[in-house]
């Protein structure tokens, strides 16, 4: 992917929430920024840096259905319709010792929220999503990152659906250029399957400005759903410019299969920032109630063996909640330092793949066949 546009100014490229004038300090270009913005940029910077260890939230629908919102509802229309009850999930995280935090817009792209009668309102419920999560951040009495989710469009890519990959990109800019006006400090793109939506995701980011990461969900015997591999993933993200300032792996189909595709995913350049996002498990109807089967001690274990696969960016999606934060908290902070695991390594610690590679499935066919 070649790059279309100028190098962003500062103030665009850093989230510039400004809260009060009294916060205001001017710069030797005489740009205006806020004090607060110089502990967000420092540890934005920690994302790429390989000696850091960054701990990432857990999931906002998970939390949201938990606190009685169905899941017929919008909930990005939460940003409008009950402010305080996404900012309440956002403190919970901030509480359970979370250094970023996702904003409540992950089906916020034009697209989707076609669905709810929505669209004309994208740009207005991603900038209120990325303000929702700001005032939480700002407020944290540490340094904490805003994050704005950008998921899939919804919609395949031509030839195989009705969305051209420029029209993507349009659908992206718009909800990434209405998360950078609402204070976000990164565009985080997300359950990524197709390389055509990842590559039109990449291409919005920067056209805002933005600086941006990738993460991919390989759910389907170890790949995408639309057949990327790991380590095709790895390269291709590579090779964009201007590059995201990390990639990875998220949601799929539990914690052993997404450390399986970090374990892909690192030898395309050892030390390359990699994040982790596994689900709590995987989800079961319990009655009424959809129940994950990571327990947060399943959760610590896997932060520390997410470590030693090689990411640097770790924290929960589906399922997840503060109590597994905190657990992944507690974990890394215990963690020693151990060789890379294997797959079986893996395995041992946090139970069998869900979804293993093709030839592994085979592999593990013909054994039962043997027995």
């Amino acid at each position: 992917m070649t790059k279309s546009v100028s190098k962003p100014d500062s103030t665009r490229a850093s989230g510039h929430a400004v809260s009060g004038e009294d916060d205001r300090v001017a710069t030797s270009a005489g740009a205006a920024t806020t004090r607060r913005e110089r502990p967000r940029a420092e540890l934005l910077a920690r994302l790429v840096d390989p000696a850091a260890i960054v701990v990432f939230d857990g999931a906002m629908g998970t939390m949201l259905y938990a606190k009685g919102v169905f899941i017929n509802q919008c909930y990005d229309e939460l940003n409008i319709r009950s402010p305080a009850l996404v900012r309440g999930v956002h403190d919970e995280y901030v509480q359970a010792g979370a250094e970023v935090l996702e904003t409540n817009s992950f089906g916020a792209n034009r697209r989707r929220l076609m669905l709810h009668g929505l669209e004309a309102r994208t740009r207005e419920l991603n900038r209120l999503a990325a303000q929702n999560a700001r005032k939480v951040a700002d407020s944290a009495g540490r340094p904490v990152v805003v994050a704005g989710s950008v998921g899939p469009t919804g919609d395949l890519i031509a030839p195989l659906g009705p969305l051209s990959e420029d029209e993507a990109v349009d659908v992206f800019v718009e909800q990434i250029e209405g998360l950078r006006e609402g204070g976000a400090d990164v565009a985080w793109i997300e359950t990524m399957s197709a390389a055509e939506e990842i590559r039109a995701a990449a291409l919005a980011a920067a056209k805002c400005g933005m600086p941006y990461t990738i993460t991919a969900s390989f759910d389907t015997a170890g790949r995408t759903m639309m057949g990327v591999s790991p380590a095709s993933f790895g390269a291709l993200v590579e090779a964009f410019d201007p590059a995201p300032i990390a990639y990875g792996a998220n949601c799929g189909v539990g914690a052993s299969d997404l450390l399986a595709a970090i374990l892909a995913m690192s030898p395309a350049r050892p030390g390359a920032p990699l994040i982790a996002k596994a689900n709590a498990g995987v989800p079961q109807w319990h009655g009424t109630h959809i129940h994950y089967s990571g327990a947060p001690e399943l959760m610590a274990t896997y932060a520390g063996l997410a470590v030693d696969c090689g990411a640097r960016i770790i924290g929960g999606c589906c399922g997840n909640t503060p109590a597994h934060v905190a657990a992944m908290r507690r974990g890394l902070d215990a963690h020693e330092p151990s060789a890379r695991p294997d797959v079986e390594a893996i395995v041992a610690a946090l139970g069998a793949l869900v979804a293993p590679p093709a030839a592994e499935a085979t592999v593990r066919t013909r054994r039962r066949e043997r027995a």
